[in-house]
């Protein structure tokens, strides 16, 4: 079985995750049968993710494509002693990226109706 890590929020609360064993063969272990106890909050385990966030989607915001909506997917492991990181797909970092455009944006705006010549009607 798997090890368990115990992550508290910045409000108190308790999150406990479970681990996986690394590729080595390292195994999670804790004195007492309890969770391991995380050195950063939940929160702060988080913040490298978050500004990996944040960067991806200046770059895919501010360029010339300005795409309606980006989605990001990243796929994330925690550990105890470093937090979060991105966990890779196959040998590389896992990030999923889906740009889209409305098509209204993609039309040309129509043209308002053109009033009738006041003196039409008069010969």
């Amino acid at each position: 079985m798997d090890g368990l890590m115990e992550f508290r929020t910045e409000d108190g609360a308790r999150v406990v995750v479970e681990g996986v064993e690394s590729e080595s063969g390292a195994r999670l272990v804790s004195r007492g049968g309890g969770p391991v106890l995380a050195a950063r909050t939940f929160e702060g385990a988080l913040d490298g993710v978050r500004a990996a966030a944040e960067s991806a989607l200046r770059v895919f915001r501010d360029g010339s494509l300005r795409p309606d909506t980006v989605e990001l997917e990243f796929g994330v492991k925690l550990s105890a002693e470093t937090g979060a990181i991105i966990a890779k797909g196959a040998a590389e970092g896992h990030l999923v990226v889906k740009l889209s455009w409305s098509p209204e944006r993609s039309r040309p705006a129509p043209e308002p109706p053109q009033a009738a010549p006041a003196d039409a009607g008069r010969s």
